[in-house]
């Protein structure tokens, strides 16, 4: 139709236009009709505007004017007709031209009708609209192929399209991906990435490399190359996918990493400094990454990974360091980096670095009570080896009897005279302590957090020391409670509660022995 429009130039021509403008203003269908035409092609004076096209086709449209309405179905693009001041009145066009054969005008109606809420909308244009978008991909309409595999699997479709779906054979995921290959076929990029990310979420790496390869090429071809985190998380994917099927594509695993770790993705520059260092994320030899390693480029890109919170780079670097062969090796840092991934949460560098401080701890006092801080954080993220630990060298929560039954003997008038003293016995029963242990504790020194420590050898001689490790918000309660009694009093021989045995002769008094 519009192969019979002609541009034309000139006097004679403009005073043509002027004369169509006004008898369009006048209110003629078929000047308003013709005017739409000739600012579809522009020429004759008058600028090509689909959108002061679509405003005199739609005049024209509603004197009934078919060619009218075919035109908009069949030149009138989506991203025209949703600029107008009511686009849902435009739907009668798009659907009237997709009854007389133009598919085209089937996508734009499903488009019009689909952005618009569903109460709002007929449920027979609903359907309608369905049926014209169904009709389009199946002619092979690209973006109506995209369109459709989004409305089948969309969380909470209209009714008509759940009517649609319901009527095909397959399943709505079948044929959601069905029409998203087709999409993807066809050269539409989103449905492409589509695929590529529900090949990756079910672990299908060949079918994701089938998608994903030819996209990640291209986006190294580009001269600004990876421009944006979804091309870097691509980029990563596509290596990691090519790792995990043992494909021989070295210069690709490299090259997709490297450009995504320039772009800053924290996982692509792990990955990296992993394979520059030839190990794997424990820090153990790696045996698909075979060749000479190069510590050097791999601690400037696991620096960088960590610097963003990979802790696993930290651990990486950490082993790095201790490496015989490595020309800088530093057990310092080592150490250093150590900590660095066990406060970033990483559960291996915790089990490493609370058995790392266990194993040193003659030479620190304290050096039992932070181990067992780090080996608790580990056994808190499920390790084993903490957990066993723990159970080996951290006393659990056992009863204690005698306090139990000191417990039960109290009166209100104990409480009110010896409320120390009570304090000691609920610990005990709280924690299984000794008589002496109960007794001679400093309240103050023995809170540590995480534990508690029971070290009465400087009192009692006979004693050991020994963490008791504090695992429950009732046990954190009770010891937060008790310790608050004891902020300000000295807890030696020379505080209000007198020496060892002026604690025992209250005790056996309160007990009845």
């Amino acid at each position: 139709m519009l192969g019979e429009l002609k541009r034309t130039n000139g006097p004679m021509a403009n005073r043509e236009q002027l004369q169509i403008i006004r008898s369009a203003r006048a209110g003629q269908a078929a000047a308003q009709l013709a005017l739409g035409k000739r600012y579809l092609v522009g020429g004759g004076g008058l600028p090509r505007s689909a959108a002061t096209a679509l405003y005199w086709l739609d005049r024209a449209a509603h004197q009934q004017e078919p060619d009218a309405w075919m035109l908009i179905g069949s030149q009138v693009p989506f991203e025209i007709a949703r600029q107008a001041t009511q686009p849902s009145a435009l739907c009668t066009w798009y659907e009237r031209a997709f009854d007389a054969g133009v598919i085209q005008a089937g996508l734009v109606l499903a488009r019009l009708v689909f952005t618009q809420p569903e109460t709002q909308t007929q449920v027979a244009l609903q359907r309608k609209a369905c049926h014209a978008l169904q009709a389009a991909a199946q002619a092979g309409l690209a973006d109506a192929q995209w369109l459709l595999a989004q409305r089948i699997g969309s969380v909470k479709p209209s009714a008509a399209a759940r009517e649609v779906v319901s009527s095909a054979p397959l399943t709505a995921d079948r044929n959601m991906l069905k029409w998203a290959r087709h999409a993807a076929d066809s050269g539409v990029l989103q449905a492409q990435h589509a695929l590529a990310e529900h090949a990756w979420a079910s672990a299908s790496y060949a079918a994701f490399l089938q998608r994903s390869l030819p996209l990640a090429r291209a986006v190294l071809q580009r001269t600004d190359r990876c421009s944006s985190f979804a091309e870097a998380q691509l980029l990563f994917r596509t290596a990691q996918a090519l790792l995990q099927t043992n494909r021989d594509d070295e210069n690709d695993i490299v090259s997709f990493l490297d450009c995504a770790a320039h772009a800053g993705h924290r996982e692509a520059q792990l990955s990296l400094g992993l394979w520059f260092a030839r190990m794997d994320e424990h820090g153990s030899r790696s045996d698909v990454r075979a060749g000479i390693a190069h510590y050097k480029k791999s601690i400037r890109w696991l620096t960088m990974a960590g610097e963003q919170g990979a802790s696993e780079a930290w651990y990486a670097l950490s082993k790095i360091y201790l490496k015989p062969e490595f020309s800088q090796r530093n057990v310092a840092e080592a150490q250093r980096y150590l900590v660095l991934a066990a406060e970033a949460g990483y559960c291996k560098a915790q089990l490493d670095l609370g058995m790392s401080i266990w194993r040193t701890r003659r030479g620190d006092e304290s050096g039992d009570v932070r181990a067992l801080f780090w080996l608790q954080k580990a056994a808190a993220q499920g390790s084993e080896d903490a957990v066993k630990f723990r159970e080996k060298h951290a006393a659990g929560v056992v009863p204690a009897p005698w306090a139990h039954l000191v417990l039960k003997k109290l009166t209100r008038e104990a409480l009110r005279l010896h409320p120390f003293l009570v304090a000691r016995i609920e610990l005990a029963a709280q924690f299984g302590l000794s008589q002496p242990e109960a007794l001679l504790i400093d309240l103050n020194r023995a809170d540590c957090g995480h534990c508690l420590l029971v070290d009465i050898r400087a009192d009692y001689s006979r004693a050991k020391r020994r963490l008791i490790a504090v695992q429950t918000g009732e046990e954190r309660q009770a010891l937060d409670r008790i310790v608050r009694l004891f902020g300000n009093i000295d807890c030696g021989p020379g505080g209000p509660e007198g020496n060892y045995r002026q604690r025992r002769y209250r005790l056996s008094v309160l007990s009845g022995a």
